[in-house]
């Protein structure tokens, strides 16, 4: 954000890495109640995710790799419409009583919300964003460990309730000396960071007292009045919400700014009156937002009007402005009090160039938070300018600058353009990965056989762009041609290709494009030759027979056991050859 002093990214690097350093020494420990959370949560989409999330969980901590003796929960939405983050609040709410009845009010809770499809992100689609990797620490990192590394000061300063944040976002702050953040006020307490008015308008803004004068201190708290949802910049100046910049410590260099919203808290009996909420609600059938839908409801200028606006709502279900409207009347009158971290950052990780640019190119994030080039693999090749992570390169293998490679086999001469993502593949020897793609191979059951499919798109491709029917295919990019294009380089026939799913639209993440093979390897380099097929504009084809797949129904047949199978393969080589072990 802006230049922020050379002071305050001092501090701010010297803070983060305290709280790493804190958190590495709880790793593997047996905590005593009250050291850390009580209770770790986290999300799930469904069933299936939530057992995906269930199986890693318990393998991380046979493993060691997380803080012992707490509880660690997964809970999935429950089946039927989408309920959004903040109807998986209200039912993550509820399945904490039923479990810990009683208990509860003495209990402090961290509630991550990790449930999605993450198509923005499609490495992270089978085992989930919170269990990404991150390059640091040993054992390895992943999201979950970074998210409670950073709020590792959290708990020890905070009343029974919960802390709700996202899987996909981390925020980094110093505070003052004898300074910390503390969650003991009644009703919701939110973090806030100063943000261009630009990236107000794509998050939550707050609307301060303007009467409390501004400090040049690293963290104060205050009330908010109001709390504006993805305001336009107009909104923001009309609801007084844009501050003007104090000399001194500030991470922006815009004169103007806003505070914008991330994780916040509710303390124990807000939580106890959002689950009466939910009884009364009965089962949700529209998307609720955790934070558009009950923060707008707090403060004393909040108003009703944001209960019938859905600009930002994926699916316009008639019941939402009734439900909005129960919120607001049940929430209405709790207080917002904001802790404003003047020198603070916030990074979201959720699509495929933000993941690349935070951990190959991101100079400031590298430094904050003590980013490695190559962590926890076997690489002789000491590329810089990328990021190597949990996996095994034999020698003469090049990673382009930009590039991130996790969980991979690149055999000898291999190598990876610039840009590129290469995740859980297995690469033979002499392959060369174009720059700018994504390549991610996942092991599926196929007619009760294990096999493997390897999926590839260009980085910049949208999943998500929906055409209605077969017919406009034309209007879909892949590695930026028409996919009628790809099609006839691959000697497919249009009229042939199948989308998965139900047949409400056509998108690159239901086109079924992908050669189902019987190995890892096969199904890399046959995945690899269309792609290249595809980008000199000669021909390849699909040799005959072959069943082809698309993302979504490599997610639906997953076999994740094969998977994570081919990860400790892997952890055990790298294991083993790593300078200094005992082999």
């Amino acid at each position: 954000m802006g230049s922020m002093s050379q002071e305050s990214v001092l501090k701010l690097q010297v803070a983060t890495r305290e709280k790493i350093r804190t958190f590495n020494c709880l790793r593997a420990r047996e905590l005593q109640p009250g050291e850390f959370w009580d209770v770790v949560v986290v999300t799930a989409v469904d069933e299936s995710q939530r057992e995906a999330y269930e199986l890693q969980l318990r393998e991380k901590v046979d493993r060691r790799e997380l803080p012992l003796g707490l509880h660690y929960e997964v809970f999935s939405d429950p089946p039927g419409s989408k309920i959004g983050n903040g109807g998986s609040t209200l039912y993550a709410l509820q399945q904490l009583e039923d479990i810990y009845g009683k208990a509860l009010c003495r209990m402090r809770v961290i509630l991550i919300h990790a449930g999605g499809l993450s198509q923005r992100l499609p490495s992270a689609s089978a085992l989930g964003k919170i269990f990404t990797a991150v390059p640091l620490g040993d054992p390895l990192y992943q999201m979950l460990e970074l998210k409670l590394a950073l709020y590792v000061d959290f708990p020890s300063h905070m009343k029974p309730g919960v802390l709700v944040t996202c899987a996909d976002d981390i925020e980094l702050y110093s505070t003052g000396d004898d300074e910390s953040v503390r969650f003991d006020k009644p009703g919701f307490t939110a973090l806030a960071h100063p943000s261009s008015l630009s990236i107000g308008t794509t998050h939550g803004v707050f609307v301060l007292d303007s009467n409390e004068e501004s400090t040049d201190s690293e963290m104060e708290n205050v009330s908010c009045l109001r709390f504006l949802h993805k305001p336009s910049i107009d909104e923001m100046r009309d609801g007084g919400a844009v501050r003007k910049r104090p000399s001194g410590c500030s991470s922006l260099s815009d004169t103007e700014f806003v505070y914008t919203d991330s994780t916040y808290y509710v303390d124990f009996d807000t939580a106890k009156s959002l689950l009466g909420l939910l009884k009364e609600l009965g089962p949700l059938d529209c998307e609720v937002d955790a934070y558009g839908d009950f923060l707008q409801a707090l403060g004393p200028r909040a108003t009703i009007d944001y209960t019938s606006n859905t600009a930002n709502v994926t699916k316009e279900e008639s019941s939402l402005v009734e439900v909005r409207q129960k919120i607001f009347h049940l929430l209405k009158g709790t207080p917002l009090n904001v802790v404003l971290l003047n020198n603070s950052k916030f990074y979201h990780i959720g699509t495929t160039s933000e993941y690349l640019f935070h951990l190959a190119e991101d100079a400031a994030l590298r430094s904050e938070l003590g980013l490695l080039s190559s962590a926890f693999s076997v690489d002789a090749n000491e590329s810089s300018g990328c990021c190597v992570m949990y996996s095994v390169l034999d020698p003469g293998c090049s990673v382009g600058a930009g590039s991130v490679v996790e969980f991979s086999r690149l055999g000898a001469g291999a190598s990876v353009g610039r840009g590129s993502i290469v995740s859980s593949c297995w690469v033979s020897a002499g392959l060369s990965v174009p720059e700018g793609v994504f390549m991610h191979s996942l092991c599926v059951n196929y007619k009760q056989q294990t096999r493997f499919v390897t999926v590839v798109f260009g980085i910049e491709d949208n999943l998500k762009r929906r055409v209605e029917a077969p017919a406009y295919m034309e209007e879909l990019k892949l590695f930026g041609f028409s996919l009628p294009e790809c099609l006839s380089r691959w000697g497919l026939k249009k009229e042939l290709l199948r989308f998965s799913g139900d047949a409400s639209g056509c998108s690159l993440w239901n086109t079924c494009l992908f050669p189902v093979c019987p190995d890892q390897r096969s199904s890399f380099s046959l995945s690899l030759e269309m792609l290249q097929a595809a980008l000199s504009g000669s021909t390849f084809a699909v040799p005959k027979d072959t069943p082809l797949m698309s993302m979504q129904e490599s997610l639906k047949w997953k076999n994740l056991e094969e998977m994570l199978k081919f990860r400790k393969g892997l952890h055990e080589d790298i294991t083993q050859r790593k300078p200094g072990s005992q082999s």
